[in-house]
């Protein structure tokens, strides 16, 4: 029942083999995968720029015919025959 046979003993070899193999392959990736990543912060650093650039704030000022929130700079007229903004 507890017996050690050749199937046995390929099966645990073959599974240790597996994992082992299994776990070196992981390593390399993550490691190929940090040095990527280090490349590409090194690369964004000396160009200067970045992947996702924030946008400026805007000031908003509410138009004073139909109560909406326009940016400040660069308004223009709603549509309404009273908004105070060029068209």
């Amino acid at each position: 029942m507890f017996g050690f046979s050749i199937q046995k003993l390929l099966f645990t070899g073959l599974a240790i083999a597996a994992v082992w193999y299994g776990f070196k392959w992981l390593t390399r990736m993550q490691a190929r995968q940090r040095e990527v990543a280090r490349d590409n912060a090194k690369r964004m650093k000396e160009s200067g720029t970045s992947k996702s650039k924030t946008p400026e704030v805007e000031d908003m000022v509410e138009c004073p015919t139909c109560g909406a929130y326009v940016a400040a700079q660069g308004m223009r007229h709603c549509g309404k025959s009273d908004c105070p903004y060029p068209e």
